[in-house]
């Protein structure tokens, strides 16, 4: 997707992820990257998870704080960015700390973080473009609408924990689903 807004810079496997038609592509889905920086996601978003294809986890676009969009991977190909969800969606990671750097201690789960407006006016936007782009996009979910798995927390493996959190409590749906045509799915869709 070429946009003089937003700045391409794809991961160094990018090539090596499965292509996919624009048909296929019907999901949004947003997520924070539960990291304090962009260039801390981008030193995780680098890192080889699958040994086999040498490729790792990361979304397609990236919003950080200032509004910067950039793009790690062509959402013409399919990204590892949510389970079971990656062959039809594209992934949106907005920079915020989330649960940073206590993910799965049950005394930090609080997300506290709002995004700035110019984080959110940016999604938007984006969110905009990509609706005139994919013609079958019509839906959109956030990270732990689609992932409500429980895990033991690391403090107390009998408490458990949302093993997903983000976008989190304080993103703002009503905003953004007011300024978009996508329809919000929640539960595994």
């Amino acid at each position: 997707m070429s946009n003089p807004g937003i700045i391409s810079r794809p991961l160094s496997y990018a090539d090596k992820l499965e292509l996919r038609a624009a048909e296929d592509i019907s999901l949004i889905v947003i997520h924070c990257t539960e990291l304090p920086d962009l260039t801390m996601a981008r030193e995780y978003g680098e890192q080889i998870h699958y040994p086999a294809s040498g490729t790792g986890n990361s979304g397609h676009f990236y919003i950080d704080q200032d509004g910067r969009v950039e793009q790690w991977v062509d959402p013409l190909r399919v990204a590892h960015h949510v389970a079971e969800m990656n062959q039809h969606s594209v992934g949106i990671e907005l920079v915020n700390r989330g649960r940073y750097p206590h993910w799965f201690d049950s005394r930090h789960q609080l997300v506290d973080e709002p995004y700035t407006q110019v984080q959110v006016d940016a999604l938007i936007a984006l969110l905009g473009q990509l609706t005139k782009v994919f013609s079958n996009l019509t839906r959109i979910a956030g990270h732990q609408d689609l992932d409500a798995r429980m895990i033991p927390s690391e403090d107390d493996p009998t408490i458990e924990i949302s093993r997903k959190t983000d976008p989190g409590p304080l993103f703002p749906w009503l905003d953004v689903l007011s300024e978009t045509s996508l329809e919000r799915v929640e539960g595994h869709g």
